[in-house]
């Protein structure tokens, strides 16, 4: 039977983060699981917000969370990045719900970006799916 999830998506970078959810979903597809729903939130602060709001529902079963955080001049990106990554560890823990994480940087350059956007929702979601089996 295949696993129910959703798909959080942050729209800052939007353009580029539709190629990572298209490819999320063709490697749900391929490893039988439901993409159940996308949500497209601002940015990666909002992630674990909506991902809690996801879990409250008994329909799914875990989720991929999606986006960018790009290099700035200043250390917010890494404050934010460490802070959203805890967050969604708290989360998974307190739910016992799995969290595939695709979420490149902080601190990615343009650069960066084409050669990590499709293994970053590739491998967010096979790590969900090997949580799920378990």
């Amino acid at each position: 039977m295949a696993k129910s999830i959703a798909i959080v998506a942050g729209s800052y970078h939007r353009e580029l983060v539709e190629k990572m959810v298209e490819k999320a979903k063709l490697v749900a597809s391929d490893n039988n699981l439901l993409v159940e729903e996308i949500n497209w939130v601002p940015g990666s602060m909002e992630v674990p917000l909506q991902i809690k709001r996801l879990f409250l529902r008994e329909s799914i079963d875990g989720a991929a969370v999606l986006g960018i955080i790009e290099n700035g001049e200043t250390k917010h990106g890494l404050v934010m990045g460490q802070a959203v990554t805890s967050s969604l560890v708290d989360l998974q823990l307190a739910s016992m719900k799995p969290i595939g994480f695709g979420i490149i940087g902080p601190g990615a350059n343009p650069e960066h970006l084409d050669d990590r956007l499709l293994p970053y929702a590739e491998n967010a979601i096979l790590a969900l799916s090997e949580m799920l089996s378990n």
